[in-house]
């Protein structure tokens, strides 16, 4: 088969991809991507550089094609995920952070993370929530009760 995009590495990406691997202060996905580079770079076949990095064959082809459409800096960059989308918006946070600050349920000294998502649930502000994405929220909004 032959090989749609062909890496031609010049001396100072070489020295480059050299310095990435041999300092390993980088991600792994880095490290893994630039010694996939220099490998594609020595006419190694796909399998066999995939075998070498454990990789899939895909993902070879893959950082070749990303090298030569856009450049080295490219090849070895994860992309930007896009953002999550909150479970709460801001009147359901208030609600969340007044019902932490409020007294307890009868029985109890304090409201738990579990005890708290468990009375937005019962209220009926959110369908499901656990109490993990309450901590984050009381957290962010340091009102951690932990």
């Amino acid at each position: 088969m032959v090989k749609k995009y062909i890496v031609d590495l010049s001396e100072d990406e070489v020295a480059q991809l050299q310095s990435i691997i041999k300092k390993g202060k980088h991600k792994a996905r880095t490290i893994t991507r630039a010694n996939i580079l220099l490998m594609a770079a020595e006419d190694e076949t796909d399998s066999a550089i995939a075998d070498t990095v454990r990789a899939h064959t895909a993902t070879v082809q893959r950082i070749r094609e990303k090298f030569v459409i856009g450049g080295l800096d490219f090849a070895l960059k994860d992309e930007a995920h896009p953002p999550k989308p909150t479970k709460l918006d801001e009147k359901q946070e208030a609600f969340l952070i007044a019902t932490a600050c409020s007294n307890p349920p009868e029985g109890r000294v304090r409201w738990t993370m579990q005890l708290l998502a468990d009375h937005l649930i019962s209220v009926g502000i959110i369908d499901s929530i656990s109490d993990e994405t309450i901590r984050q929220t009381l957290k962010k909004t340091k009102l951690n009760r932990g």
